[in-house]
């Protein structure tokens, strides 16, 4: 459906994008993550034809777009702040691009009223977009990029100005909804909870380029590099050095998995294979602090030697700050990373 080849972005001589490749299937959800500044809105704009690219092609179903207008890339567009008309009521705003293609008006109330019973707000037509809460405007501006049926949809942070519990239960929502309409979809996001749930594959973006491709569980379980890893919020990586099946890092002796490049390299373990044991039974730690995260307590130890370490613990069973702690360490939820 979408293909990118070689895309750059230059602002004088700053790469917003360079040279990025990436292909989006029919029917496929992407998502892209970033810091700030990482590209990602640069790349979205590219594809949608906001931003003229400084080189390399965008070709949607095998056909380069470079001389192809925003109107007529019969792609959909939405944005985080949702950019309704206020001045129109629900209908007037979903149907905006079924009269810009000069779709009849019954065609266009029933398109709406499907659309809007769709997104699960039936019957909301006649409504003042003013009246609207932040999820219901979401549905409405959803309501409105799906209207065209647009061969490709975009999304710009959609979720972003909406509380966290609304968040969560609109993602799911659209995941859904897009399964059930078989839609293409590229979003941007730098929410990873949102992304890892909607997506098919992830792509995770750094100074302008990709720096990892790959299906949520793939990203999250294997980080391609350390950038990675920290922009997932993984802090437990250290320099090690590995031999058979273990490696030696400032915390001592961990394990590894049979088969694992051996030398030098950069060690990540995921705080879930941070296990909590006696203090005589692993490496002693201090407990500096503890935080509730709903179904876990995240639990920072400082050990007698070595940076802090991060655990995973259920709630029940966390221990106080200033209590004294060993950490185990499972080699499955360890991964080995290149040498900075």
């Amino acid at each position: 459906m979408l293909r990118l080849e070689g895309v750059s972005v230059r602002f004088g001589a700053r790469a917003a994008l360079d040279a990025v490749d990436l292909e989006v299937a029919d029917h496929e959800t992407v998502c892209v993550l970033g810091p700030s500044g990482s590209g990602k809105s640069t790349l979205l704009r590219v594809v949608a034809g906001l931003q003229e690219a400084s080189s390399g092609k965008v070709l949607l179903d095998g056909a380069d777009q470079s001389a192809v207008p925003v109107h007529r890339r019969g792609v959909g567009l939405m944005f985080q702040d949702h950019q309704l008309f206020p001045q129109r009521d629900v209908a007037g705003n979903v149907a905006f691009g079924l009269r810009m293609r000069g779709v009849g008006r019954s065609e266009q109330a029933r398109r709406v009223e499907e659309l809007l019973e769709l997104v699960g707000l039936p019957g909301a037509q006649r409504r003042a977009i003013a009246a609207l809460s932040g999820g219901e405007q979401q549905r409405v501006a959803l309501a409105r990029a799906l209207a065209p049926q647009p061969k490709l949809l975009m999304l710009d942070e959609p979720l972003g100005q909406l509380d966290r519990g609304l968040r969560e239960r609109l993602v799911v929502e659209l995941r859904e909804l897009f399964e059930q309409l078989g839609t293409t979809v590229l979003a941007v996001t730098h929410d990873q909870g949102e992304a890892f749930a909607l997506a098919d594959r992830v792509v995770v973006m750094r100074d302008g380029r990709i720096a990892q491709v790959g299906t949520p569980l793939d990203v999250w379980q294997r980080p391609a590099s350390e950038f990675v890893a920290r922009f997932l919020g993984f802090d437990n990586v250290v320099s090690a050095t590995v031999s058979g099946e273990a490696a030696d890092t400032p915390w001592g002796k961990i394990p590894v998995a049979a088969g694992s490049p051996q030398g030098e390299c950069r060690l990540l373990v995921r705080p879930a294979g941070v296990r909590l044991v006696p203090a005589d039974e692993g490496l002693r730690c201090t407990v500096r602090a503890r935080t509730f995260r709903g179904h876990h307590v995240a639990v920072i130890l400082q050990p007698e030697s070595g940076p802090r370490l991060e655990a995973e613990c259920p709630p029940a069973a966390a221990p106080e700050a200033g209590a004294t702690v060993g950490a185990a360490f499972a080699a499955d939820d360890v991964v080995l990373l290149p040498a900075m």
